[in-house]
């Protein structure tokens, strides 16, 4: 699918300003939304909206369809009536500039179960039939998702292949009892899905009202102590006690010397394709009822995944095997024809990537700040871009414009000083910059490239340093808390992106039924040549 050329922000909601600890789907989200609006942007790029697990982090999730029930908003929660003003106290105070995820956690599982305790009082039978209704709707992934986070919960938060055996394998008698024993907070679980999933489609449905689409992030792993692998283990590559015999990660690369050892189990890509890959399928269809546009994470793991054996404690000892990657995608563009996908085709990528990604015409990435690092024959650098690409100033994985242009040897690159100063300099005399405002150089040839999206994280809109990346790879600590201050997004900001959206032709939006009918035209005519 060719996408019109538009332009758009990378914001996580938990980097939203507001007074309950987290970015939620509260206010400040609605005049995020606004923002772009007015500025004539008209893409919103997110991480994964999952519920996170240990670390925090949006690619290590309980669920691949589930929702976070931390991004659900307290006030709107009042608003509502699911909760009393003094359901909110006392409230904590907490840091304006950074999430401190525990304290949110314990300030929000009170709001939330009081929600749920004033939802059961509740005589309100068009509220309950909704309620029902969702959880018909979404019964093939929430009766798992919800015993999974209750018994996750019972046993003190332990991974699920530590539980007792017959709950680890998913025995049904056994699930039965709990389920008869834990029914009351089974139901909690599917409430707090049900108040996100409510809170997320008013604030979409705003999006639309407004022109906004929503490009949404899908790991192209899960985690493994997840809803996903326990309920479907003969889907990985397990052995005979349930446990990874192998598990994912990239080799050495720019962002680490010693690779990337992720940790999520592989596929049993030869189990999935026995039903034509039903589960990616599901999982797919699931996230475009949340979102207008997927962006799937590592794509060059479709090809061949980077393979550790379990145990080790860097990804250096890695082999690429095989992927089914051609028959997965014909499978997934077969069941939803108008795929409206673009692709992280970042590391190492060879031409079966590239054969991937073209031949299903997935628009692959282009990134400003890895344009620096080579020659001018470096595909990041702007004259080397090609129309159906996305354009990055930098990634969630990225430092910072300003950060990575400021950076010295030892801040988290595995480039030395002198590669450092190589680098600065071929990017002050390419993009003919005197480093004053190296961020909006940046936006501007972003903006100024051929690819047919560009897409800025907030951070660089905001010409924020290092102290405000959302990522560092390979680090265990300090990542995914950055939140951005209320009043940040100004109306000099707002028409400074607006002139340059405006000048290079990025104001257009995306309308997936209209692309649809553009595609099937193609296709007609190309049939009649």
């Amino acid at each position: 699918m060719r996408f019109p050329r538009s332009a758009g922000i990378l914001l996580h909601p938990t980097s939203l300003p507001g007074p309950f600890g987290i970015g939620d789907l509260g206010e400040s989200a609605y005049r995020f939304v606004d923002f772009l609006a007015q500025s004539n942007i008209y893409l919103w790029q997110l991480l994964p909206l999952a519920p996170t697990g240990f670390g925090d982090s949006p690619y290590q999730c309980f669920s691949a369809f589930a929702g976070n029930p931390l991004l659900i908003s307290p006030q709107r929660l009042v608003d509502e009536g699911f909760l009393s003003p003094q359901d909110l106290k006392p409230q904590p105070r907490f840091p304006a500039d950074h999430v401190d995820f525990g304290r949110v956690i314990d300030y929000k599982k009170k709001l939330l179960n009081a929600a749920y305790d004033n939802f059961t009082r509740s005589t309100d039978t068009i509220l309950r039939v909704d309620f029902l209704s969702f959880c018909q709707k979404t019964a093939a992934w929430l009766e798992d998702y919800a015993m999974f986070r209750v018994l996750k919960d019972e046993h003190g938060g332990a991974a699920w292949d530590t539980w007792e055996p017959a709950l680890s394998r998913h025995d049904k008698s056994a699930l039965e009892s709990a389920r008869a024993e834990f029914q009351e907070k089974i139901e909690a679980e599917k409430f707090f899905q049900y108040l996100f999933f409510r809170q997320w489609s008013a604030l979409k449905s705003y999006c639309r009202e407004h022109r906004v689409s929503i490009i949404g992030d899908v790991p192209i792993f899960v985690a493994y102590d997840s809803a996903d692998v326990w309920e479907h283990p003969e889907l990985f590559k397990l052995n005979e006690i349930g446990q990874p015999t192998v598990v994912a990660g990239v080799p050495p690369d720019y962002f680490s010397a010693t690779g990337q050892l992720w940790g999520n189990p592989i596929y049993n890509w030869d189990r999935m394709s026995t039903d034509g890959f039903s589960w990616w399928i599901d999982r797919i269809k699931a996230t475009l009822d949340v979102v207008d546009i997927v962006r799937i994470d590592h794509f060059r793991g479709f090809a061949a995944c980077w393979e550790i054996p379990a145990g080790d404690k860097t990804a250096e000892r890695g082999r690429w095997v095989e992927v089914p990657g051609q028959d997965l995608f014909a499978s997934l563009t077969k069941a939803i024809p108008d795929l409206p996908m673009i692709v992280e085709d970042l590391g190492v990528i060879t031409p079966d990537v590239e054969a991937l990604r073209d031949g299903f015409g997935f628009p692959g990435m282009r990134v400003l700040q890895m344009g620096f690092a080579t020659d001018s024959k470096n595909i990041d650098l702007p004259h080397n871009h090609v129309p159906n690409a996305v354009v990055y100033t930098g990634t969630h994985d990225n430092d910072t414009a300003v950060g990575w242009f400021a950076s010295k040897e030892g801040t988290g690159s595995t480039r030395d000083a002198a590669q450092i100063e190589q680098e600065r300099a071929r990017c002050l005399r390419y993009l003919r910059s005197d480093g004053k405002e190296i961020h909006w150089d940046f936006i501007e040839n972003a903006f100024a490239s051929v690819c047919g999206i560009a897409i800025v994280p907030l951070q660089d809109v905001l010409g924020l340093g290092s102290e405000s990346r959302m990522n560092l790879p390979a680090s265990q600590e300090g990542n995914w808390s950055w939140r951005f201050k209320a009043g940040a997004l100004t109306e000099k900001l707002g028409k400074r992106l607006k002139t340059l959206a405006e000048l290079y032709d990025r104001t257009q939006i995306f309308d997936r039924a209209a692309m649809r009918e553009c595609c099937e035209k193609h296709i007609t005519a190309a049939s009649t040549i």
